[in-house]
């Protein structure tokens, strides 16, 4: 398809409008080899939890597209409403176009004004990443019961507060009530569903919006795939649901004025999409 089809270009996959065949006017999505991660003594380190495309993994694309898919489809079953429509080559699925969860500038005659182009929102079993590094007066690995924020989505992602959503006007507070129940209820089946494969989902990011031909329902949209997940291996939660191998798990460090948290248990997403497919 042509370049000038190109609808948007993320941090791994690309989006094109497609102009013809049975299709028209549906969104054809292009899952890359582009992987996000972080650079550490000169080496390259991939980690989904990372904003910055720092290198490709050959076939990456491809595996995340069967990996979508299978989640998609997962979900759909469950009773929750996504944009996907069909699978059609290795890293090529058609989905519904939507409409991101956004807001137009209310005074763009000032200089410096922007749009909030979109929203995602993450979701944490445990207290590891960006938000430890927020609060770090939590022990890494508490259980953080799914707890959900919205971030503004571009090339640097910004924490917004639900309270400011609705008080913006970006969203009303219905709106941000049933967001906050659907990203709950996905991250329970994809926790579950890791699960039975004894393995732990420590966090993961989503995107919502509403279908443009639709009655404006939000609904699931972008992708389910190793970049928005992150996932470790022999998670022992207490009574309360704090992992215990913590002390073992998770290292830290504290230098310039910045926090770093690693888990020694973390898996790649090479390692366990594997599992599903």
């Amino acid at each position: 398809m042509a370049e000038k089809n190109l609808v948007y270009r993320g941090k791994s996959k690309d989006v094109f409008n497609i102009t013809d065949g049975s299709q028209k006017g549906k969104y054809r999505f292009v899952f890359t080899d582009r992987a996000t991660g972080y650079i550490e003594n000169g080496k390259t380190v991939f980690d989904p939890g990372y904003d910055t495309v720092v290198g490709d993994i050959p076939g990456k694309g491809a595996i995340a597209c069967r990996f979508a898919t299978h989640f998609f489809k997962l979900l759909i079953a469950k009773g929750i409403p996504t944009h996907y429509i069909d699978t059609i080559n290795e890293n090529e699925m058609i989905v519904e176009p939507a409409i991101p969860l956004s807001m137009q500038v209310e005074s763009p005659e000032f200089p410096g004004s922007a749009p909030l182009s979109n929203l995602e929102f993450t979701w944490r079993n445990n207290a590891t990443g960006s938000f430890w590094r927020r609060y770090p007066f939590v022990r890494p690995c508490k259980n953080l019961h799914k707890v959900v924020e919205a971030w503004t989505k571009g090339d640097s992602d910004i924490l917004i507060t639900l309270e400011a959503l609705e008080e913006t006007g970006a969203l009303t507070k219905n709106e941000i009530v049933q967001s906050v129940e659907l990203v709950k209820n996905i991250a329970e089946i994809v926790s579950q569903e890791f699960t039975s494969k004894n393995l732990h989902v420590i966090d993961g990011k989503f995107e919502l919006g509403r279908l443009k031909y639709g009655d404006g329902k939000i609904v699931l949209i972008d992708e389910i795939s190793p970049d928005v997940l992150r996932v470790c291996r022999g998670f022992n939660p207490d009574k309360a649901g704090n992992c215990t191998l913590f002390k073992q798990c998770a290292t830290t460090s504290y230098s310039d004025d910045k926090r770093t948290i690693k888990n020694k248990n973390q898996v790649s997403g090479a390692e366990f999409i594997n599992i599903f497919l």
